[in-house]
């Protein structure tokens, strides 16, 4: 059995709670690896937090007593900045990056630790300078995939990888918002996307959703009323309600009746959902949209950025009964997609002035070499620059999808530059 079969399955036979612990211990056995840290990126995708007390002495075992003192000791298992690290770096590479240590003969290697294209983390591996040759790189890539894997299995039965998300507590709100969302990102040879929520510890009503299929990809971005637990009860149903319809098979106008529907039954018009709804054929680039409410649709095509205008429909939940129409649109290889909530464009600098869309295309315009999954961040943090230190009085949420289609669908030859 080769080393990198024995700890993947180290990996898989590992306690929920004891990932970190089995993969360092693997990589001494196998790598002659001399530490092991594993990070996972904050909420807010600011930091790489540290994961349990121990992190920062390779996995070692240490009894409950020390575990504080542990910590308090490691000046590695501090939080990083994401953009100020070389963990960072890692994060946001499509490669590994490697840091030597003349002084003690070693070599650091921090590598993404993903799940199907979302980076939830970073693990580090030191290792002596020998030990750096043939397929290492390769191969700790492909380990880092396995374990995101685990770990988002593990998630189902231990709080300790979402308890090294947070840099701060979560309002109750926001962790009934985060256990919503599906993820940061998401890559499928058709495409990728990436989506990021503002303020990340204290969410009001935004939502994002997605799910995708053999032959269509479907996403949702919800905008709603009000702040706080009201807001996120209300997002939650409705983003229930459409995913409940979307299993039963029903077309995008009835799953947005259907949870037009379950609204009102609950709220009789006091308050509503702006969603938008918009489904793509992966194989010909065919879209599908319901545009209920406030989320808007700009397109980068050829470096020209333009929004795409729909008809706007009811917020759901506002009327008893309210139908629903479909419209169609066509995206094409080397489209870039933003979805935008009313939280971003209706932004007030210090002075009062409104962020407005000319100053989102501008943003969009100048992240055009940005992966999609990095324009979401990227975007907001221009737009916290923006606002100074006003606090945001609603969520901002931003979407990206870059479109590369099918090389046999209808839309031509498929292209590819984001992340690997």
């Amino acid at each position: 059995m080769d080393r990198l079969t024995a700890v993947e399955r180290a990996l898989r036979a590992a306690a929920p709670y004891g990932l970190l612990d089995v993969v360092a211990d693997a990589l001494r056995q196998h790598y002659s690896a001399v530490d092991v840290q594993l990070r996972m990126a904050d909420y807010g995708v600011r930091s790489l937090q540290a994961v349990g007390a121990d992190a920062g002495i390779a996995g070692e075992a240490v009894d409950a007593g020390a575990a504080g003192e542990a910590l308090a000791a490691a000046p590695s298992a501090e939080p990083v900045l994401i953009h100020d690290s070389p963990q960072g770096r890692a994060f946001g590479a499509a490669d590994p990056v490697v840091v030597p240590d003349l002084a003690s003969g070693t070599v650091t290697v921090h590598i993404a630790v993903s799940v199907r294209g979302d980076r939830v983390g970073v693990l580090s591996v030191t290792l002596p300078e020998s030990a750096c040759e043939g397929e290492l790189l390769p191969e700790l890539t492909y380990l880092c995939e396995a374990l995101g894997h685990e770990i988002m299995v593990a998630e189902r039965d231990t709080d300790l990888y979402l308890l090294a998300r947070r840099a701060s507590r979560l309002t109750l709100a926001a962790e009934m918002q985060w256990q919503l969302l599906p993820g940061r990102s998401c890559r499928r040879p058709e495409f990728a996307l990436g989506a990021h929520l503002e303020p990340a510890y204290a969410i009001f009503g935004d939502n994002f959703d997605w799910s995708s299929s053999a032959d269509h990809l479907t996403l949702t971005v919800t905008n709603g009323m009000g702040e706080g637990i009201d807001a996120a009860l209300l997002s939650n149903l409705a983003v229930n309600a459409v995913r409940n319809a979307r299993r039963a098979g029903l077309g995008l106008a009835d799953q947005a009746f259907l949870a037009d529907q379950a609204v009102f039954a609950q709220y009789r018009g006091a308050a509503y959902v702006s969603m938008l709804l918009m489904r793509f054929a992966l194989e010909t680039g065919r879209v599908e949209v319901v545009e209920a409410g406030s989320p808007r649709v700009w397109r980068m095509r050829e470096g020209k950025v333009e929004p795409l205008g729909f008809d706007a429909q009811l917020p759901l939940g506002m009327f008893e009964d309210t139908g629903f129409v479909a419209e169609y649109a066509d995206v094409r290889p080397g489209d870039r997609l933003l979805i935008a909530s009313d939280g971003v464009y209706d932004t007030s600098s210090k002075a009062g002035e409104r962020y407005g869309e000319a100053a989102l295309v501008r943003s969009l315009t100048a992240n055009r070499l940005l992966p999609a999954a990095q324009v979401p961040r990227a975007m907001l943090r221009e737009l916290s620059e923006y606002r100074g230190v006003t606090p945001l009085d609603d969520d901002a949420l931003v979407l990206c999808l870059d479109w590369y289609g099918r090389e046999d669908g209808a839309g031509g030859a498929a292209t590819r530059d984001g992340l690997p």
